[in-house]
């Protein structure tokens, strides 16, 4: 009998907020995308990175996690954002998700928080479609410029082949995928057709729980990572891990990310290869 999965990525990151400061009373009311569909036109569409780092929600006078954790930022920070409420994605820089981590996580922000960008892509409670939206961070910008609060980089997508070689670019340049936005469409909290990721490769994360022996070259270090997903399935990751990951390889009880091409009947990721650390116990 053919499994049938409804796998939710782990939030377990996010989770690890709530070290860094008190709740609120809810969480923000965020759109979240669902994955591209290739059978349709992307033409029209906008086009923008997606960025590799930590969602953050300014509510006009502090910083949530998308749970609705307070997120502490320096004076300096806050003092260059809006007053009114922008969706935007806190980074470091491609390929630094582990840097954005860790500086976002502190409960008393450090000097990291120089290498922090907050890169908006939307202001939930401004009127109009996405394009006036937009239109309203940009002027509020201008007039008040600053090196660390920008404004994600929106192209319109002229076709499938744009399509292809804009994440092809993205990709290439150490980049995680694609997202596209229905032009004219409204912030629509909760899972969203206007909103929509797209990148080469699917991901998940799954729990380390041990190690196999390397055999041939790899002889002494680790062959592949015992790992188990959230909901039981249990498997190895031996493809992507470096020599200097073999020898010191992500802990037992850490989150990793690794990347596949899709599901087997059985429940399990076809090609599983390994692509980060996500997170330590």
């Amino acid at each position: 009998m053919s499994v049938v999965r409804r796998f939710h990525p782990v939030t377990f990151v996010l989770m690890l907020l709530l070290a860094s400061g008190p709740a609120c009373a809810e969480a923000p009311q965020l759109i979240l995308a669902t994955a591209w569909d290739e059978s349709r036109n992307p033409t029209g569409w906008w086009l923008s990175e997606k960025y590799d780092g930590v969602r953050g929600y300014w509510n006009g006078e502090r910083m949530l996690s998308c749970n609705g954790m307070r997120i502490n930022i320096p004076d300096f920070f806050s003092a260059t954002l809006p007053p009114f409420p922008v969706d935007g994605e806190l980074w470091a820089g491609r390929g630094r998700f582990a840097d954005t981590l860790s500086i976002v996580r502190d409960g008393e922000p450090g000097p990291g928080w120089r290498d922090i960008r907050y890169l908006i892509f939307d202001a939930p409670e401004q009127a109009g479609p996405f394009e006036a939206r937009m239109d309203t961070i940009r002027r509020w910008l201008t007039e008040n410029p600053s090196p660390r609060i920008l404004l994600t980089e929106q192209t319109r997508c002229t076709g499938q082949r744009h399509l292809a070689r804009a994440l092809s670019d993205i990709e290439a340049k150490g980049g995680e995928g694609i997202m596209l936005r229905a032009a004219g469409s409204p912030y629509q909290s909760g899972r969203s057709t206007h909103l929509r990721k797209h990148k080469s490769f699917e991901d998940a994360e799954a729990e380390v729980t041990g190690y196999n022996p390397g055999k041939g070259k790899y002889r002494g270090m680790v062959g592949s990572l015992r790992v188990v997903l959230p909901d039981g399935t249990r498997f190895a990751v031996g493809s992507g891990l470096t020599d200097a990951q073999r020898g010191n390889p992500p802990p037992v009880g850490s989150i990793i990310t690794f990347k596949h091409y899709g599901w087997t009947k059985y429940g399990k990721p076809r090609f599983p290869v390994y692509w980060r650390i996500r997170s330590p116990r």
